[in-house]
């Protein structure tokens, strides 16, 4: 029997992390937008001033069994402002492989999130879904999130690398 455990990553885990990204990409039919590299990850994420923190999903193999440990999840979070409320956390990405959902493990590492929010002295964890993965909203809500959408008709926009060059004039 297999026991999991949600920890913090380590620098050695980025080529799992980067491999959890590219999965969660192409099930949500995004797999092009995915640039990152195993090396931004690393220096983004553990150098002097990280601008993400990530936790991962390791299953342990119990005593006797050949498999070791194997990275199944992830949550990537990082810190942000909110002029109304204060300190916010961001979950950027919650991923689990999916022979392993419906385990709780998603649960577990959003429940960590929180821990790690409330520590900081964050009052509110924030993040997004598409629309159509009525799953992953149902589990959110099922765990107390609250639709913006739905509640306060707040859309999510963003502006690209080039729209940014066009918009800075460069």
């Amino acid at each position: 029997m297999a026991f999991v455990m949600i920890r913090e990553a380590k620098e050695g885990d980025c080529g799992n992390i980067l491999r959890l990204i590219r999965e969660l990409a192409e099930y949500e039919k995004l797999s092009d937008q995915v640039k990152i590299s195993e090396e931004a990850l690393r220096a983004d994420g553990f150098g002097e001033t990280p601008f993400y923190h990530c936790l991962v999903a390791e299953i342990l193999s119990a005593p006797g069994e050949p498999q070791g440990p194997c990275v199944v999840g992830y949550g990537l979070y990082y810190f942000s402002y909110s002029t109304w409320n204060g300190r916010n956390i961001y979950l950027e990405d919650i991923y689990v492989k999916p022979e392993y959902r419906g385990q709780g493990i998603g649960s577990k590492i959003i429940k960590k999130v929180a821990e790690v929010a409330l520590d900081k002295g964050c009052s509110q964890l924030r993040l997004a879904v598409l629309d159509w993965n009525k799953r992953a909203m149902d589990l959110y809500k099922a765990l107390g999130a609250q639709d913006l959408t739905e509640a306060e008709g707040w859309h999510c926009f963003r502006f690209e690398e080039e729209a940014m060059r066009e918009l800075a004039g460069r």
